[in-house]
């Protein structure tokens, strides 16, 4: 099965900072919050996902592991 791509979930390239990480993360999150948001459970799910993607990249080592796999499936 195929690593996600939490660079395209977040909409950022893989060069991205951590600032960007951060910025697009809050504005994502805010987006598709289940509080503000009237998605359902689609939005939720979305919600859930930009956490995910967030929660790797914002830590180096887990983002330099999400880096090589996804070099290794030339994502």
């Amino acid at each position: 099965m195929a690593q996600k791509n939490y660079y395209s979930i977040l909409g950022l390239p893989q060069t991205a900072s951590a600032e960007d990480v951060k910025r697009a993360y809050r504005k994502l999150a805010f987006r598709y919050h289940p509080d503000q948001s009237k998605g359902g459970l689609q939005g939720e799910e979305r919600f859930k996902e930009i956490k995910e993607a967030y929660e790797i990249l914002i830590h180096p080592q887990q983002r330099r592991q999400h880096d090589a796999t996804l070099r290794s499936q030339h994502i």
